[in-house]
């Protein structure tokens, strides 16, 4: 599953291709109940959470419907404090303002900091084109940069990658034992990633969010990396979405109190910038240019109708990502976007053309999990619906074929069935007795062998809920 972006286009290909990876399902299945049981645990030291997710959403709705105002704002109290703000209609137009601000300064090294959104608009392959090398230096978009692959998840870059798989990764470009302990493998990077600091000139990040009232920008980060690249490179371009706005300072405090905990289980990341212009005077730590690119990227067009426009609330956490039963067996190459799991199929297909990712929100059970756990209340469910019917209307498909014989032999006993209690009753217990006896035996024969390659059928339970509901009155 390495290498670039898969075709989304064929993501039930790319889906049974990950079921089949069991190394790498495992991997996931680990990592993911482990950042679901931090949440858990996180949440269960805040007793104000809905209320907070309930102020959150509000703000995040406030800001969207007066978007234009808030962004307007934020353009003319940054340039008053020496940020220059450039307007990005597309990617490309993204990625040449960096690469021109490149040039200009002669600089042909940048350090970035982990950034989805420059992901999101290819800005490496259209930095190395144009001849300026780009390292990433947080650890696990480095792995993932050295792998020559996309990130897996929205939060943990290389979540699918064991401990061997990245200690080769890390022998191939340090020259650190691929068996050496994890604090070994994480100081080898730590060198190689110094003397990139030490070396670059312009500094690359995005932002978690960006503050109209002062003209601000904030990172939140593990590592320190976002501070290095923010702060040492004489030059910094930070690519923001024109949704990670928010009206004032004030703001930030319920936000920082719901990212941490819903991304990874924190309270509080390890490190919060909160950016302002350029530095103020010449024995200041800080960069003598600031830039800020406001990229829309297709975000102006989810604002039209509510129900798209709360797509835009999302603040990246990743939670849905482990919350999510298809994310879980498939991870994120399988979805062929830099946005996988729910988040991802329902952003992808506004910020693309529907027709290349129409397979994206049918990726779902539609089981409401990433509902619950957003920490800004978006109604995923509610928006997969949504463009599924934009995609029947818009890209009607051919007519179902017609039923073979063997499934209207089973849909003809299941109505038997149906129609009377006491066939239901006796259809049921035979059920279970077959279940009991032969359950291996038909698991491993049509059809459910092919409903078993990629899913686990459950045991069916010994005694029914009608028989536990009786006892119970």
């Amino acid at each position: 599953m390495s290498g670039d972006h898969l075709p989304m286009e064929q993501f039930e290909r790319n889906a049974n291709a990950a079921l089949a990876d069991q190394t790498q399902r495992a991997a996931l299945h680990s990592a993911t109940q482990l950042f679901s049981q931090r949440r858990r645990n996180a949440l269960a030291r805040a007793e104000g959470f809905e209320d907070w997710r309930n102020q959150a959403r509000a703000i995040k709705d406030h800001t969207l419907l007066y978007l234009d105002h808030y962004l307007a704002e934020f353009e003319r109290n940054a340039t008053a404090r020496g940020t220059v703000v450039h307007w990005a209609e597309s990617g490309e137009d993204a990625a040449r303002i960096v690469i021109e601000l490149a040039n200009k300064h002669g600089i042909d090294r940048a350090v970035k900091s982990k950034s989805m959104t420059t992901e999101e608009i290819g800005l490496n392959k259209a930095l190395e084109r144009a001849g300026i090398g780009a390292v990433e230096t947080d650890l696990g978009e480095w792995i993932i940069q050295l792998a020559g692959e996309v990130p897996f998840h929205i939060v943990v870059p290389a979540i699918h990658k064991t401990r061997a798989q990245v200690g080769a990764i890390l022998h191939d470009a340090t020259g650190v034992d691929a068996n050496a302990s994890a604090a070994d493998l994480t100081a080898s990077a730590r060198m190689a990633l110094r003397a990139e600091f030490a070396a670059a000139n312009l500094g690359i990040s995005g932002a978690n969010f960006a503050i109209a009232e002062t003209g601000s920008f904030l990172i939140l980060e593990n590592e320190g990396n976002a501070r290095l690249c923010t702060t040492l490179p004489r030059v910094h371009v930070a690519i923001v979405g024109i949704e990670k706005m928010l009206p004032a300072v004030a703001d930030l405090a319920v936000f920082l109190r719901l990212l941490p905990r819903s991304g990874t289980g924190q309270d509080l990341t390890t490190y919060q910038s909160l950016l302002t212009g350029t530095k103020s005077s010449a024995n200041r730590d800080g960069p003598d240019e600031v830039h800020v690119v406001l990229l829309d990227n297709g975000r102006s067009h989810m604002l039209d109708q509510a129900v798209t426009r709360q797509s835009l609330a999302c603040i990246r956490c990743g939670a849905c990502l482990n919350a999510c039963p298809v994310y879980q067996q498939v991870g994120g190459h399988a979805y062929g976007s830099v946005y996988p799991g729910p988040i991802g199929a329902v952003i992808t297909p506004q910020l693309q053309d529907l027709a290349k990712a129409s397979k994206l929100p049918f990726a779902s059970t539609l089981c409401g999990a990433c509902r619950d756990v957003c920490p800004v209340k978006i109604d995923i469910p509610e928006l997969l619906l949504h463009l599924r019917a934009e995609v029947k209307q818009g890209h009607p498909t051919r007519p179902a074929a017609a039923p073979n014989r063997l499934e209207r032999m089973v849909f003809s006993a299941f109505a038997f069935c149906m129609r009377d209690a006491r066939r239901y009753v006796l259809a049921t217990r035979l059920a279970r007795l077959a279940d009991r006896y032969f359950g291996a035996l038909l698991r491993r024969l049509p059809p459910l062998s092919r409903w078993c390659r990629g899913r686990t059928a459950p045991r069916l339970a010994r005694r029914p809920f009608r028989d536990l509901w009786q006892e119970l009155r």
